[in-house]
């Protein structure tokens, strides 16, 4: 019988934050299907400046409410292959950074995708979710919920 003593229920969709961003109340897609998280982002490039790569881009697009046209470069990260839901392999690069959820701080690896396309423009996968969450689909909003009591 699992433990879900020491796990926070988490629904279908909820709103995070994420502090080095400058990002609050981000709508984000829970999905236990996806194996890593990743966020909407455009103009991704890797760049070499002297001797270290680094990867600059944006986050969101024109299109988000909260879209602030910022660029963010990132010294650390990784590159890493991921086979997207419709089963086309794609090379992203990926950080590491934090999310607030339920009023904790969390760390998190995120790819960099452009996902315009999209409902939501993170998606929460099982590597983050994985012993800290029970996901209940019938639910959404939980951790935004408890942020305002």
């Amino acid at each position: 019988m699992p433990n879900f003593k020491n796990k926070l229920t988490i629904g279908r969709l909820d709103k995070v934050d994420f502090p080095e961003f400058n990002l609050e109340d981000l709508e984000v897609k829970i999905d236990s299907g996806a194996y890593t998280s990743s966020i909407h982002c455009v103009n991704i490039i890797e760049a070499n400046n002297g001797a270290k790569k680094h990867i600059k881009f944006t986050l969101l697009d024109q299109n988000h409410p909260q879209y602030s046209g910022k660029e963010f470069v990132f010294k650390e990260y990784d590159v890493k292959i991921v086979k997207s839901s419709n089963g086309i392999s794609e090379k992203r690069f990926l950080i590491k950074t934090k999310i607030i959820l339920f009023d904790t701080e969390f760390p998190i690896y995120l790819t960099l995708t452009e996902r315009s396309n999209m409902k939501f423009p993170v998606l929460l996968g099982r590597k983050f979710l994985n012993k800290k969450f029970v996901i209940d689909t019938s639910k959404k909003e939980l951790s935004h919920v408890s942020k305002y009591k």
